[in-house]
């Protein structure tokens, strides 16, 4: 079996990205925006598509459904590098994809649909992420990992193979789950990754450090909170970090936390410190809100190196 430095596990889909949406009808049944655009997205994909471009052998276990969308995914993570032969692609179950209003700040609301809660059951796969010296979960409280059998059952695989597990967060869309449902799975993870939005709703807390306690004390082991235009925030038991946002003009933050955790993680399988991962996961993520899209602006590692390398 092939070797991987990341597995990313979860969701895949396209984006239907709608940039400057004038709410004013030009016609009866006719609106106007600034720009249409397609873009494969879906967080196991946007990571799994950073990681490679920054040089971590990357594969992901997603599902697909036998259509243009799926095609289109496929296509694209191949054009980035990433391995493909793990995604299970299916007749019953149609690719999920997502409508997103982007506003001229960056910001974003985003449509989703029944598609998106395809029955995907990757603790059947474990064979899969057996290779892998991490694993990438894209996302916690979406699907698959809205159910929190499916949440233990792959953690627990993964701890027992002795894998470094890190995990993104998204607010729930179909089926609500709490920290409580989660607090026999929530120890085995080693990174979690929620925005401040989502570590806010989920932990009931304001301040990013407050956040985090409530984190680490259902045994997380690293906690990081991504703030925007306000960069990250990062905390253990032993220390805390903070790093300000990149001096950069935003367009589109599609993605952007995405690209920190694969930057994060990749600096971490390097040698990397917490620290120093960290300020190249941010400068990722900053990279990422330059462009329309989730996959479009991260090229290398050399560019992200040449943006922290300014920042000093």
């Amino acid at each position: 079996m092939k070797e991987y430095d990341i597995i990313c596990i979860g969701t895949a889909l396209v984006d239907s990205i709608i940039k400057g949406f004038d709410p004013n009808p030009v016609s009866k049944t006719g609106y106007r925006a600034e720009s249409g655009s397609l873009n494969v997205g879906g967080e196991a994909v946007n990571v799994g598509m950073a990681a490679a471009k920054l040089g971590a052998k990357t594969g992901i276990l997603c599902s697909l459904g036998r259509d243009t969308a799926g095609d289109m995914i496929v296509s694209a993570l191949k054009e980035c590098g990433v391995d493909t032969e793990l995604i299970i692609r299916s007749d019953e179950n149609p690719t999920p994809v997502t409508t997103m209003f982007v506003n001229e700040d960056g910001s974003r609301k985003s449509i989703t649909n029944g598609s998106h809660r395809y029955n995907f059951h990757p603790e059947k796969h474990a064979e899969s992420f057996m290779n892998a010296r991490a694993i990438i979960l894209g996302s916690l409280f979406r699907a698959p990992f809205d159910d929190p059998e499916i949440i233990l059952s792959v953690l627990t695989l993964a701890k027992k193979a002795g894998k470094i597990v890190f995990a993104d967060t998204k607010l729930p869309n179909f089926r609500p789950l709490t920290l409580e449902d989660l607090k026999y799975a929530l120890p085995f993870i080693d990174y979690i990754t929620p925005n401040e939005d989502e570590a806010k709703y989920y932990t009931g807390k304001e301040k990013p450090e407050d956040m985090a306690d409530v984190l680490l004390g259902y045994g997380v082991k690293n906690v990081i909170i991504k703030l925007g235009a306000r960069g990250c925030f990062f905390k253990n038991p032993e220390k805390t970090i903070s790093v300000p946002a990149c001096d950069i003009v935003a367009v589109d933050a599609t993605g952007a936390g995405d690209n920190l955790i694969a930057g994060f993680a990749s600096e971490l399988l390097r040698g990397a410190t917490a620290e120093q991962a960290l300020i190249f996961g941010n400068a990722c993520g900053a990279i990422c809100t330059t462009s329309v899209g989730a996959g479009t602006a991260l090229k290398n590692r050399e560019q992200v190196n040449m943006l922290v390398h300014s920042e000093k």
